[in-house]
C-alpha cells in the first residue's frame, strides 16, 4: 500500500520567521548602498512603520545584524552601519596574537602596487577574463616594529579602478578602511586556508629571516555584501613569537 502523503513534508513551503525576513530586507538595503558605512540607519520605530511589523521584530533583526558586525548600536545616538574605522572591528580580520599575551603594536608598509595578469586561481576567484589585469598590492606588516607578515593582495580592477602606491600611502587608516572610504567596498566575511611552508627569497628577505625558518601561509578570500568575492590575499606569517588564534562558536 502506497502512502501518498509520505513526501508531503518535502514539498511543503518553508517559511522563515518574520524577523529573519526583516533582517533580509535590511541586508538588501545595505547591499544596495541605501545606507553607507558609518551612516545612521532609521530608528526602530521608523523601520517598523516602513515594513509594517512590530518594533520588537525590527529590534530582533537589528540585534542579529549587530552580532554579525554589520551594524553598531551607540547608546543614546542610534544604530549605525558598521565601518572598519570602528575600534571594535578594525582588527577583526587579524588573528595573530603574541605568545606572551601582550598587546601587539602593528605597522603597515606598502611595498609595491602593480597591475599584472594574475595566476589562474586568482583570476578565477576574482571572476576576471583570461588576459585581464588585476591589482597586486605587496605589503609588509610589522609587529612591535619587527617584520612579521609578508602579503600579496589581489583585487579586481573592475572595482578598484585606480589604485596607486601613492594614494595608498597617503591614507593613514587600515587597508579595509581605505577600501571602504575610497571604493565603498566593505569586507564582511572571509574564508581562510592555512598550511606550513618555507618562504621564497623575496619573503625571506622581507621578513629578515633565515631560509629554513618555518612560516604559516594563509590564503584569504574576502567577501563584501551579497557574498561578492572582492579580494584574494596570500600572507606569509612569522610565528616564532606569535600564533594564529581563532575562536570557534
Amino acid at each position: 500500500m502506497v502512502d501518498h502523503n509520505s513526501n508531503a513534508a518535502d514539498t511543503s513551503p518553508v517559511f522563515s520567521p518574520l524577523y529573519q525576513q526583516i533582517k533580509a530586507l535590511l541586508l538588501q538595503s545595505l547591499e544596495q548602498g541605501e545606507w553607507n558605512a558609518g551612516e545612521i540607519i532609521p530608528s526602530e520605530v521608523e523601520l517598523a512603520s516602513r515594513y509594517k511589523v512590530s518594533q520588537g521584530t525590527v529590534r530582533k533583526a537589528v540585534d542579529e545584524l549587530a552580532a554579525d558586525n554589520l551594524l553598531v548600536r551607540r547608546q543614546g545616538r542610534g544604530t549605525f552601519v558598521a565601518t572598519h574605522q570602528e575600534a571594535k572591528v578594525r582588527f577583526r580580520f587579524l588573528s595573530m596574537k603574541a605568545d606572551s599575551g601582550a598587546d601587539v603594536k602593528t605597522k603597515s608598509k606598502i611595498v609595491n602596487v602593480e597591475h599584472l595578469q594574475p595566476s589562474e586561481d586568482v583570476r578565477t576567484h576574482l571572476g576576471l577574463a583570461k588576459k585581464e589585469l588585476a591589482v597586486k598590492i605587496t605589503r609588509l606588516l610589522s609587529f612591535n616594529n619587527k617584520p612579521a607578515v609578508y602579503e600579496e593582495i589581489w583585487l579586481s580592477t573592475h572595482i578598484f579602478t585606480d589604485v596607486t602606491q601613492e594614494k595608498m600611502m597617503n591614507y593613514k587608516g587600515t587597508l579595509y578602511g581605505w577600501f571602504e572610504a575610497e571604493y565603498n567596498v566593505r569586507m564582511i566575511r572571509a574564508v581562510e586556508k592555512l598550511r606550513a611552508v618555507m618562504g621564497d627569497s623575496q619573503v625571506v628577505d622581507s621578513l629578515e629571516i633565515s631560509q629554513n625558518e618555518p612560516l604559516l601561509f594563509i590564503e584569504r578570500l574576502s567577501y563584501s555584501y551579497a557574498d561578492k568575492l572582492v579580494e584574494v590575499r596570500h600572507g606569509w606569517y612569522l610565528t616564532s613569537a606569535y600564533h594564529y588564534q581563532n575562536e570557534l562558536i
